[in-house]
């Protein structure tokens, strides 16, 4: 087996391979022993460092804090500036999504999913709007944008990605904007 860097901690060549095969190939596809040969470590040292591949997996993919700017800016706008981002996000989100998606089948993983759903999406968006009935409308918003991310990345709905990207962002920011402000 090649020496990895010396430079580099065993615990973070671990993570960093981890990470990656995680989003390239999903949690179930990705092996202990896989992740070892790309940290050039022995397999035990995966297990000694995080106990499990779950945990492992939990720590090193994650949908980052720094994913939701798209939440600022005028309230008026923000179904379309949203929509946009969505349909102009890089592969590396996109693959941690897939990632969180395909391995939400167990229980810690599904967590993580409705914590992300939760704290970067549904409760900064409800924190916005204005009326009774702000937190349900946050909630049928993250629904309608998760169908979009359903039909393009797990889907792959070749037709939906090849529209017009102006009038995808035009007719489905509409439908959004309208749960954020209805009646406007």
């Amino acid at each position: 087996m090649p020496r990895r860097d010396p430079e580099i901690p065993t615990r973070d060549a671990i993570a960093a391979a981890a990470a990656h095969l995680f989003v390239e190939q999903g949690y179930s596809r990705t092996s202990v022993r896989e992740i070892a040969a790309a940290a050039e470590v022995d397999p035990a040292l995966v297990i000694r460092h995080f106990g499990t591949k779950e945990r492992l997996f939990l720590e090193t993919v994650r949908i980052g804090s720094d994913r939701t700017p798209f939440l600022g800016g005028p309230i008026e706008t923000l179904g379309t500036r949203f929509v946009d981002y969505i349909l102009t996000v890089d592969d590396h989100t996109r693959g941690i999504y897939l990632a969180l998606i395909r391995a939400s089948d167990a229980s810690t993983v599904g967590s993580r999913l409705h914590e992300a759903h939760e704290t970067a999406f549904v409760r900064p968006l409800a924190e916005r709007l204005s009326g009774p009935d702000a937190l349900l409308r946050a909630r049928l918003a993250a629904a309608l944008v998760g169908g979009l991310l359903y039909s393009l990345w797990v889907v792959g709905d070749e037709e939906l990605a090849d529209a017009d990207h102006g009038e995808i962002v035009a007719r489905y920011g509409a439908l959004l904007q309208e749960l954020i402000t209805p009646g406007d």
